[in-house]
């Protein structure tokens, strides 16, 4: 057994190990520790897959928003899991059932999976060769410039989706005390500030 097969038996296993233990990790920041981890193995297994590109999305997107985000919310919110565990033991059948026709119908989908004889190959046009260009090199080569159009297209509507949030959140509520900045830039500081000479026993009317 060589270095590469012993860290792939090594990644996966503890990516599984990993995976279970978010399901019966008793305490939910446990479970969301596990689930970076199981990220982390998993990235592990993409960079032995030569995807490293894949790879770096996992961590950065998966480990480095997401699930320091889940994190957050499970620590600052005070959420009573052994009442909603209580509650959520009324739909252990239901899902059971869901679970169970959701495996029926992918082990129907597997068996009657069917690859073409002309698949290897299509894959091989697309893939340039490993050992001269790599995989981060090859996708940024075709995203800008067979697909830059379709990349920008998607740019924008995320764009568009963002800026639509923002007008659609932002609202001006009245008896709400806001910033103005120019204001407080423009401000003249002898018209602002007033001194009194006050008298011994007598106040400010």
């Amino acid at each position: 057994m060589n270095l590469v097969e012993l860290a792939f038996y090594g990644f996966s296993g503890l990516a599984i190990l990993a995976a279970l233990s978010v399901v019966f990790a008793r305490n939910p920041v446990h479970a969301v520790l596990f689930l970076i981890l199981t990220f982390i193995s998993t990235a592990g297994l993409f960079v032995l897959l030569g995807a490293e590109f894949i790879a770096m999305l996992l961590i950065i997107v998966y480990v480095g928003a997401v699930a320091v985000l889940f994190l957050f919310v499970v620590m600052m919110l005070d959420v009573d899991f052994a009442e909603f565990k209580a509650g959520m033991a009324r739909y252990i059948p239901l899902g059971l059932l869901i679970g169970l026709v959701l495996l029926m119908v992918l082990g129907a989908q597997f068996v009657a999976w069917e690859t073409s004889p002309d698949a290897s190959a299509l894959r091989q046009t697309e893939t340039p060769d490993a050992t001269e260009v790599q995989n981060s090199v090859a996708l940024g080569r075709v995203i800008y410039t067979r697909y830059v159009f379709g990349f920008q297209t998607a740019g924008l509507i995320l764009l568009v989706a963002m800026i639509g949030a923002i007008v659609l959140t932002h609202r001006r509520r009245r008896g709400v005390k806001r910033q103005d900045i120019l204001t407080q830039i423009y401000r003249d500081p002898d018209a602002s500030l007033e001194l009194r000479d006050v008298e011994p026993g007598r106040g400010l009317k």
